[in-house]
């Protein structure tokens, strides 16, 4: 398998804790990792174990209580357009046409409209909605919506792109297609993905690395270099003791 080398973000000993009159509470306490350029990495941890929280740290959204995300070696904002997200729940606009939704990152950074319609109409068709440019959301299939929203984040065209557990609202065959789709489509755009998940298998067919999270305070259990070539058998002996070793290291049951 190609090694990515090159650090594209760094995050240094990176910490959480949230106060309220009812206390303190830490969601993530001293995480450390770096993500490497090109690379599709996965990030797995059980359900509520501060998963969301540390994306949005990674992506400027939310301050940190300690440490420091670099991008390039520079400090992350919020306003950093070379990062953009794909959430669980899309806040796809419900009066906008797909293609309209596509364009929203583009028409906001002030692009004439003859060119931001080329380049949505460039990632609609990657994403294999072609056709479906003038349909409104309502009109859409989950999997459909997801489509969407992978073209949208691609179209402002970001160093790296965060995947917030994006098809874990999908039915199981809906699922399987969309990562198929997801791994083709980074495949083509040879961009860095930073995807979470809590479906060990999900991660396991398709990280190149998997950063396994703790329970809540979440911090860095192991992390995994996967070097099993793509496509992925799930039921080959290797990807079954990949499975395995990962779920018998998982603080709780995902």
């Amino acid at each position: 398998m190609e090694q990515h080398m090159r650090k594209i973000m760094e995050i240094q000993d990176i910490s959480k804790t949230f106060f309220s009159k009812k206390g303190m509470f830490t969601a993530i306490e001293d995480v450390s990792f770096d993500v490497r350029e090109g690379e599709f990495l996965v990030i797995l941890g059980p359900g509520r174990c501060g998963k969301t929280v540390l994306l949005n740290m990674l992506a400027g959204l939310i301050d940190k209580t300690t440490g420091r995300v670099l991008l390039d070696g520079k400090e992350v904002s919020g306003t950093d357009s070379k990062i953009s997200m794909v959430f669980q729940k899309l806040a796809l606009m419900p009066f906008k046409t797909v293609q309209e939704n596509v364009e929203l990152g583009l028409k906001f950074s002030g692009m004439p409209k003859s060119k931001r319609q080329e380049i949505s109409q460039h990632y609609i068709d990657l994403v294999g909605l072609k056709g479906f440019e003038k349909s409104y959301p309502s009109q859409l299939s989950g999997g459909m919506k997801q489509r969407v929203g992978i073209a949208r984040a691609y179209a402002t065209k970001p160093e790296i792109l965060i995947m917030d557990e994006p098809f874990g609202q999908l039915d199981a065959q809906t699922r399987y297609s969309m990562q198929n789709e997801i791994l083709r489509i980074w495949q083509e755009e040879k961009r860095t993905v930073i995807f979470v998940t809590n479906n060990i298998e999900e991660a396991c067919y398709l990280g190149d690395r998997i950063i396994l999270l703790s329970e809540c305070p979440a911090k860095v259990k192991k992390i995994y270099e996967i070097e099993i070539e793509r496509p992925r058998n799930m039921i080959s002996r290797e990807f079954l003791k990949l499975r395995t070793d990962i779920s018998d290291n998982t603080d709780l049951a995902i």
